[in-house]
């Protein structure tokens, strides 16, 4: 038995129909106000709780195998990037998990004190690869599936609002192909007690996803650029109002301002190790886009 955090995410989502599909047994951790009617026509077990509450997580934990921690935290990352692991940890130590998959995230080690998820998802690596289980821990450099709701926005505007510098690097990952990961870290030996990078095989600038919108929808992009001190000034404005919103827009700042990209021979590696040919963005967003 799977348990799958996260089960209605982006991630998550792709994680449960990719072991559906190989008759794996999974359950799915979800929230009472989430949709998960897809994983239940996927016969998932779904199991409705709170990752914020212990009991709920040590219910979940009961007769698993393996844990594929997949969740994100909107805006509470000491509750849900931190705790909430920690206690999945704990947990699946108690029960006798064979495998903990953790998904966190590039630039986790590279001590952004700014950046609340950052911090959370290192404490939590440090924290796994301490515990004696069996772990694989993922830092994908940015999510495709992400960049679903900008291209369908620019499929009505032809805009594209890019916050920072248009030249920093990126290298997307089809979120499938890191679905497929995640599961397969399980059983592929060079994955075992392993931190592994994991982007798409192109190393872009930002300014580049705009170009593929553009020749997605056979339009001419208009670029809106804005500098980061409006970031800036926004996040210094809601923290008179709002101290854990500012905290999260320290997160978003911070990926905004920074580079979070593999290098060719680190995305060699994964091909390797996993025997797949890593998918383009442009390829990924054409499937989903139905263009």
């Amino acid at each position: 038995m799977f348990l799958v955090t996260g089960a209605t995410g982006g991630i998550g989502r792709r994680i449960v129909r990719q072991l559906r599909e190989r008759d794996m047994l999974v359950r799915a951790f979800v929230r009472l106000t989430s949709r998960y009617s897809e994983l239940e026509h996927r016969e998932a077990e779904i199991f409705i709780g709170d990752l914020r509450r212990e009991q709920d997580i040590q219910k979940a934990c009961r007769g698993v195998k393996y844990i594929i921690s997949a969740h994100g935290s909107d805006s509470d990352a000491l509750a849900l990037d931190y705790r909430a692991n920690i206690e999945l940890i704990d947990q699946a130590k108690a029960v006798g998990v064979q495998h903990f998959v953790f998904n966190s995230v590039l630039g986790a080690d590279r001590g952004y004190e700014d950046a609340p998820v950052f911090k959370a998802k290192r404490a939590v690596e440090k924290y796994l690869q301490a515990s004696g289980l069996n772990y694989t821990i993922l830092r994908p450099s940015g999510l495709a599936s992400n960049l679903l709701p900008l291209a369908e926005r620019f499929r009505q505007t032809g805009i594209y609002l890019l916050i920072g510098d248009p030249k920093n690097r990126t290298s997307i990952v089809s979120t499938d192909d890191l679905a497929r990961i995640a599961i397969d870290s399980i059983t592929v030996s060079g994955a075992r007690n392993q931190i592994l990078p994991v982007g798409g095989p192109e190393i872009l600038l930002r300014e580049d996803i705009p170009r593929i919108f553009g020749r997605i929808f056979n339009q001419e992009p208009t670029i809106v650029n804005p500098p980061l001190f409006v970031v800036d000034g926004v996040r210094s404005a809601v923290g008179l109002l709002n101290s854990q919103a500012q905290k999260a827009l320290g997160t978003f700042r911070t990926l905004l301002g920074n580079e979070f990209f593999c290098t060719r021979a680190e995305i060699e590696q994964l091909e390797s190790i996993f025997n797949l040919k890593l998918e383009t963005l442009e390829s990924f967003l054409r499937r989903y886009l139905a263009v």
